[in-house]
């Protein structure tokens, strides 16, 4: 994704209260949610679908190692029982290379209506444009893409090895080509050269989604998801309904109620294209950049990625599907 900066909102406090006891109160009266029940995530397997890309190497796209990834992506979804499709596209990169690409998208529940998106990227930055050194190598991409699949992945187990389904239809979309953006060292066109997987699918959309949830440096050390400034402008009721499960489920460390900037993600193409309301769940570094000090460089490897964060957002989804009506 690309820092691009929108709005200079700084991070301002939301004055949004969350009791203990999960109580709400309406007029004079107070009313305790109840929740349904979500199958458990398991933090461990996700850390090893986490590994398992990160062992192809890089993602880059028109390499082998991208190849035998999104096969080995595609036959995980279809052995947890969802209806695979593949967008197979070109698109041309900032340079005028053209690359193979695929969009992966992963149905259960297909004829329910009302449907959610839980979308991330699984290629990989062609380049280290933020490192010091070897800047024009490829990078592991452990947080910056694997994270989120792997989330998603260990999410399609859990649904599809409980004893319920959520009433409302899943779309898992693993979008391609969003890191072969232009990189710093590039000085020509650079606009719109990111997140061209998602802009493929807002344009050719197949799916009429009532919202989606995009996952994107979702699995690192310490991380904090601050309520990205496209999230709130195009989704504001679904960003609140997820940092208010979060915090219901105790990832208030993770999951903190303070404003960021706005940032070009694929979400903001499937807002803008396809006008379907989307988050981004993406790791907030706090302070001027917006990303973590290992943001398109060397540093992002199997090194930081933590259990505990894997956790509290994959069973943050979970929560949220399950209790979807």
């Amino acid at each position: 994704m690309k820092n691009s900066i929108k709005l200079a909102i700084g991070c301002v406090l939301l004055i949004t209260a969350i009791s203990c006891d999960n109580k709400e109160k309406t007029g004079e009266k107070e009313v305790t949610k109840t929740y349904v029940p979500a199958p458990p995530f398991n933090e461990d397997t996700a850390y090893y679908y986490v590994d398992k890309q990160v062992a192809f190497g890089p993602r880059v796209p028109n390499t082998p190692n991208h190849d035998q990834c999104g096969d080995y992506l595609i036959e995980e979804l279809k052995k947890d029982s969802f209806q695979v499709t593949i967008q197979q596209f070109q698109a041309a990169a900032f340079d005028g290379k053209m690359l193979a690409l695929r969009n992966i998208i992963a149905s259960i529940n297909p004829k329910a209506e009302k449907r959610i998106i839980l979308a991330a990227h699984w290629d990989t930055r062609p380049f280290a444009d933020q490192d010091s050194v070897d800047q024009k190598k490829p990078i592991d991409g452990a947080n910056d893409g694997a994270s989120g699949v792997g989330i998603l992945l260990e999410v399609a187990k859990a649904i599809t090895a409980s004893d319920k389904l959520p009433k409302v239809g899943i779309d898992i979309i693993l979008f391609d080509g969003e890191d072969y953006g232009a990189p710093s060292f590039f000085t020509g066109k650079s606009e719109n050269t990111y997140c061209l997987g998602s802009q493929y699918w807002a344009k050719n959309n197949p799916t009429h989604a009532y919202y989606g949830i995009l996952l994107d440096m979702a699995g690192s050390e310490n991380a904090h998801f601050a309520m990205e400034g496209n999230s709130r402008v195009y989704a504001p009721d679904v960003t609140k309904q997820v940092w208010d499960m979060a915090n219901h489920l105790g990832f208030s460390q993770y999951f903190i109620y303070s404003e960021s900037q706005s940032i070009t993600d694929d979400h903001l193409y499937v807002n803008e294209l396809a006008k379907i309301p989307m988050i981004d769940i993406i790791d907030y570094n706090g302070q001027e950049g917006y990303f973590g000090y290992y943001w398109h460089t060397h540093k992002d490897n199997m090194k930081i990625i933590s259990k505990s964060t894997l956790k509290a957002v994959g069973e943050t989804l979970l929560n949220v599907i399950y209790n979807e009506n």
